[in-house]
């Protein structure tokens, strides 16, 4: 096997591990759902439904998956139970396409500019931070010159947090005093970026849903003030979700999606949880493509999110 090979499938492994505990409870629920019946009627659908809203794949999304599968049963005149498994791959992997989630399978960035900057945003907690450290590890990994702002200026943790991660990483972290206005950080860490011919920006800032209008100035004035250093930056506002507390980040992803444009979600710590489906609801009900999850707390355990495999490795079954 060559070293590519190898890579694929250390990284293959991870994910099943990772979504693991998601999907032993989403097959020990199925099972249950479909106990004595041959063929999917209407009792298997309201049961089907159930396995769904309590994997955290939330209701609307579970509706849509559900009202597709009737739709399937009604023009097949008739489905098995040992059919649905991979009727329910097909329906989520389409869900997913729907909203733009593709199949990202390298670190590579658009060649028609650089620095490629990434706004992150996110409330304390959900693994922001690390999150930040590990996306460097992996661009640096694949050959970039990473840059990070520390403009989470509220917190004395979170710059020291992005410091500590920026040595262990072996990448630049622009920061100023505590307190300091994090659009000026923004601005000092794109023109000393742009300068020294980084690849790609990453900036933390604030996550305070508390003060929604604050934060809604507040991002407005980063991305602003980014314009006048890179007019097309920023590339990706990022918000980081932590899956295992399943329907908060449901709300969370909402608050933060009434004030600023979500363009791409990182989910965190699915390997320690069983609510990976909230994967599958807050995309659909977003409409805003996953691209990184995290599976474990090593550095090369946050991965680019790739549907099929994502789907594959949720409804594998062990022979």
């Amino acid at each position: 096997m060559g070293i590519f090979g190898l890579f694929n499938k250390q990284k293959k492994e991870t994910l099943d591990q990772g979504l693991e505990k998601t999907k032993q409870s989403v097959f020990s629920k199925l099972t249950r759902a479909i106990a004595g019946k041959s063929k999917v009627d209407d009792e298997v659908l309201d049961n089907l439904e159930e396995v769904l809203i309590t994997s955290d794949v939330g209701v609307d999304t579970t509706l849509k998956i559900i009202r597709r599968i009737e739709e399937r049963v009604a023009k097949d005149k008739y489905v098995s139970t040992s059919e649905l498994n991979g009727i329910l791959r097909d329906e989520i992997a389409f869900l997913l396409t729907e909203n733009n989630t593709g199949d990202n399978d390298n670190w590579e960035l658009p060649s028609d500019h650089s620095p490629y900057v990434i706004l992150v945003v996110g409330v304390n907690g959900v693994g922001k931070t690390t999150t930040i450290g590990k996306l460097a590890y992996q661009f640096k990994n694949a050959g970039k010159k990473v840059f990070l702002g520390a403009a989470d200026t509220f917190r004395a943790a979170a710059v020291e947090q992005i410091c500590i991660w920026g040595e262990r990483v072996g990448v630049t972290v622009i920061k100023q005093q505590m307190g300091s206005d994090p659009a000026s950080v923004a601005f000092d860490t794109l023109q000393s970026a742009k300068a020294n011919g980084a690849d790609v920006v990453i900036i933390d800032t604030a996550g305070r849903l508390h003060n929604k209008v604050g934060l809604m100035n507040e991002l407005k004035k980063i991305k602003d003030v980014m314009k006048k250093v890179l007019p097309q930056a920023p590339d990706e506002v990022m918000l980081v979700l932590d899956g295992s507390t399943g329907q908060n980040a449901f709300e969370q992803a909402k608050q933060f999606a009434a004030v600023t444009q979500i363009t791409s979600l990182a989910i965190t710590k699915l390997d320690g949880t069983a609510k990976g489906g909230v994967v599958i609801g807050i995309s659909d009900q977003l409409k805003v493509p996953v691209k990184y999850i995290g599976l474990g707390e090593k550095m090369e355990d946050l991965q680019l999110f790739n549907k099929r495999e994502f789907v594959d490795s949720l409804f594998k079954t062990n022979d």
